[in-house]
């Protein structure tokens, strides 16, 4: 039987950005509930290696942070749910949303933190590869190509932004599009061809990800000419997809403010949207840094934007009643 649930903080989505949230309100005495959503512990979940979060000296797998920061957050008091909203109405307070299963979470504030994927180019050996050579982030795993071959597939901003940092790390780039020109910004696109480490694949398409023998990792690319459709190999140790990201907003479309990609309009510098109450955290309002510790720092943010808000509305009740 469908339940109700009251809350003064309802958190949708259990990554970082949730879960850093979660913690902050829960020891402010909010009682927060987090509803996991469909990836619980977000996009980490899904991360071997990480080595850039700070206080590990030594690598770390991205799972098991995650249940690290849930253990954390239900210490504290932040009680989880494992549920995936299907309908909201931000029209009034308390803001009501409503789970697959029918219950009803009914919140006084509401803080948005439902990430963002990466986009893929669903070709063989993608996803099997994954973590083994296959990336979509060059800022969290580039370093692990130090000194080694590597490719980036795409034509943005994005894909020059990645092959820009690898850089960094490797001296042999290549930029793989299907088209014979950069979609990028000039600036970024004349800082990309005035670097001697990087090379640019026009009109090629990758097929495949090419895994070594044994399923040892990846070992190259299979390309298609998009206007011969002659076929070429080109070996590498790391291949990076950079073709965008698609933030999880369509539950909020026509409800509150999305920029041109689809991502959550805040107020520049808190985490505050254009409806008083609600709050968005992490990649789902992010398309610049996607990393997982500014993720945790626009939790904290959205936490105590939250208990701000709530004080003054408690305030201006007890002063007008």
């Amino acid at each position: 039987m469908p339940t109700t649930h009251h809350t003064r903080m309802l958190i949708l989505g259990s990554g970082p950005a949730g879960l850093s949230a979660a913690i902050y309100a829960a020891r402010a005495g909010m009682k927060p509930i987090v509803v996991q959503g469909l990836q619980p512990g977000g996009q980490l979940t899904i991360t071997t290696d990480v080595e850039n979060y700070p206080g590990f000296a030594e690598v770390i797998q991205g799972p098991w942070l995650m249940e690290q920061m849930t253990a954390q957050a239900v210490h504290v008091g932040t009680t989880m749910i494992w549920d995936t909203i299907v309908d909201v109405d931000v029209s009034q307070r308390p803001f009501k949303l409503t789970g697959d299963g029918g219950d009803v979470y009914l919140a006084e504030t509401l803080v948005i933190a439902t990430g963002a994927q990466a986009k893929w180019l669903g070709v063989e050996g993608e996803q099997e590869l994954g973590g083994k050579g296959v990336s979509a982030c060059a800022t969290c795993d580039g370093f692990f190509y130090r000194g080694k071959k590597v490719v980036v597939i795409g034509g943005g901003n994005t894909a020059v932004e990645e092959a820009l940092y690898l850089t960094n790390h490797s001296d042999d780039v290549t930029l793989i599009h299907r088209r014979d020109s950069l979609r990028a910004e000039k600036i970024l696109q004349d800082r990309l061809f005035a670097n001697p480490k990087i090379k640019v694949l026009w009109n090629k398409k990758v097929a495949r990800f090419v895994a070594g023998e044994g399923n040892a990792g990846l070992v190259g690319v299979d390309l298609i000419d998009t206007e011969t459709g002659e076929a070429s190999h080109e070996a590498t140790d790391g291949g990076f997809v950079a073709i965008g990201h698609s933030p999880a907003t369509e539950l909020f479309r026509g409800k509150l403010p999305l920029d041109a990609d689809g991502y959550l309009e805040v107020t520049p510098g808190t985490s505050l949207t254009a409806i008083p109450g609600i709050f968005a955290a992490g990649d789902v309002t992010d398309k610049i840094y996607r990393q997982a510790v500014t993720a945790a720092g626009m939790g904290c943010m959205a936490a105590l934007d939250a208990e701000r808000f709530l004080a003054e509305a408690e305030y201006h009740a007890m002063v007008d009643a």
